[in-house]
């Protein structure tokens, strides 16, 4: 059940950043690698979803918080990245 408490915990410290600017950076596979700077728009119980400009064109993307639990996507604001607990600070 440790999972469901670090979802929510992500879904916490999202919540505070909703509506400004963050970085994310997210594995598309076969070394593929997209990375973007846009708005956190929304925050809903099992997704989350950003909101960037690719070539004067507005887009949304949304990912799951099991995404940035395994690492899957990372997310940033500034120099803090959200949603990933260190080894050091998980005992």
């Amino acid at each position: 059940m440790r999972e469901v408490g670090a979802l929510e915990r992500i879904r916490e410290d999202l919540d505070l950043f909703v509506g400004k600017p963050i970085k994310i950076k997210a594995n598309r596979g076969r070394k593929k690698v997209f990375e973007v700077e846009g708005i956190l728009e929304q925050t809903y119980p099992k997704v989350f979803v950003v909101s960037f400009k690719e070539r004067q064109i507005e887009r949304r993307i949304s990912y799951s918080y099991a995404d940035l639990l395994t690492q899957a996507v990372e997310l940033s604001v500034g120099n803090n990245r959200i949603g990933f607990d260190s080894p050091e600070t998980t005992g």
